[in-house]
C-alpha cells in the first residue's frame, strides 16, 4: 500500500475521520475524497497539502471536515486569520494604486503649467493650438447648423 499512486475514493459515502496514516503515502499522486460523509480534522502532512494544491477539489461535499488546507475551523465556520490578510492586502494594493494615480496626476499637470507658465514659445504654441481647434469647431458647428436649417424650410 506504500507505493499507492493514484486513489479515487468519491461518491462512495464514506463517513468517519481520514486516517492519518494517508498522509504517509509518499508516491501517491492523485487523490479524491469529495462528497463522502467524512468528519473531523485533515490529517497533516506535506504529501496532502501538495495534493490539495493540485486538485482544491479533493474535499468538496465533506462539510464535516475541517482545518488547513481547509478555511473552516471545527466549529464549521471560516477562518478569519487568512481571509483579513487577502483583505488587507487588496485593500493597501487599491490604496497603492490610487495613491500613485492621484501623484501621477498631479506631477503630470505641475508639469504641463510649468511648461506654459515659463516657456514663452511653448505658451504661444500652446494658444495657437487652441485658437486652430476652436476655429475648427466653430466652422464645424455653423456648417452643420446651416444644413439643419436648410433641411427643415426645404420640407
Amino acid at each position: 500500500m506504500n507505493s499507492l499512486e493514484s486513489l479515487d475514493l468519491s461518491r462512495n459515502k464514506f463517513s468517519g475521520e481520514i486516517p492519518p496514516s494517508l498522509a504517509n503515502l509518499t508516491y501517491l499522486s492523485y487523490l479524491d475524497l469529495s462528497y463522502n460523509n467524512l468528519t473531523g480534522r485533515i490529517p497533516q502532512g506535506s504529501q496532502l497539502d501538495t495534493l490539495y494544491a493540485e486538485n482544491p477539489h479533493i474535499y468538496d461535499g465533506n462539510n464535516g471536515l475541517y482545518g488547513p488546507p481547509l478555511q473552516r475551523n471545527c466549529l464549521g465556520s471560516e477562518l478569519p486569520k487568512n481571509s483579513s490578510q487577502i483583505m488587507s492586502k487588496n485593500v493597501s494594493d487599491e490604496l497603492m494604486f490610487y495613491f500613485g494615480l492621484g501623484s501621477g496626476f498631479t506631477v503630470g499637470l505641475w508639469v504641463v503649467f510649468y511648461v506654459v507658465l515659463f516657456k514663452k514659445t511653448w505658451r504661444i504654441a500652446l494658444f495657437r493650438l487652441f485658437d486652430r481647434i476652436h476655429d475648427k469647431v466653430y466652422v464645424f458647428v455653423a456648417i452643420t447648423w446651416a444644413s439643419i436649417g436648410r433641411e427643415a424650410t426645404t420640407d
